[in-house]
């Protein structure tokens, strides 16, 4: 199915596919992304959907997902290390954080390190808040391919393998986030992107 992001109905479609396990291509404050719900250790199902996304984009298991969280306060839930208020000061937006993930996180997965985003997009925030779990994010393209910036090119390529497109249009030109480690106590700017750090 494909939608609009200007519909009226647009966040309830896309949080009702995302709740059921749904692979969702959505747009973002930086390129469209695919996204599924992350499972978390209370979750009555466990649906894997960083499984599905690898699989529609041929990744390798060993690249990790992005996860997108509703609100800057919200990592803190799933790490205990200390982010520097000038980084923090950049969420929501195109800054991707990596961190060490807390015994006590409530991620069904037990990955030691997880790259979190708050993203600067509103209507996308709404929904991982109505969706109670942050969701994966990555760019929607053939792993080792360029990212896809038109619409036409991704109903072409991903119409069939997902479950719902959001369209907002074209994204050309598109950077993607900016990733930092704080692994080890230590900003690592791993790859420079929109947010200039």
């Amino acid at each position: 199915m494909i939608i609009s992001k200007k519909d009226e109905d647009s966040i309830t479609l896309v949080v009702r596919s995302v709740v059921e396990g749904k692979i969702v291509i959505l747009p973002t404050d930086t390129v469209y992304g695919f996204s599924g719900i992350v499972d978390l250790k209370n979750s009555k199902e466990r649906f894997h959907t960083d499984a599905v996304i690898r699989s529609i984009k041929g990744r390798a298991e060993t690249k990790p997902l992005i996860q997108l969280i509703a609100k800057p306060e919200d990592l803190y839930e799933y790490t205990d290390d200390k982010i520097p208020s000038y980084l923090l000061e950049k969420w929501p937006g195109a800054l991707t954080l990596i961190v060490k993930v807390k015994k006590n996180a409530p991620l069904a997965d037990s990955a030691e390190t997880v790259a979190f985003r708050c993203p600067g997009d509103e209507w996308l925030r709404d929904i991982i808040g109505l969706c109670k779990a942050p969701l994966y994010s990555t760019s929607v393209n053939r792993s080792g391919m360029p990212v896809l910036s038109y619409m036409a090119d991704i109903k072409k390529e991903f119409e069939q393998e997902t479950d719902l497109i959001v369209d907002d249009g074209n994204k050309i030109n598109a950077l993607p986030s900016t990733i930092v480690s704080l692994l080890e106590g230590r900003v690592n700017v791993i790859r420079q992107g929109s947010v200039v750090i």
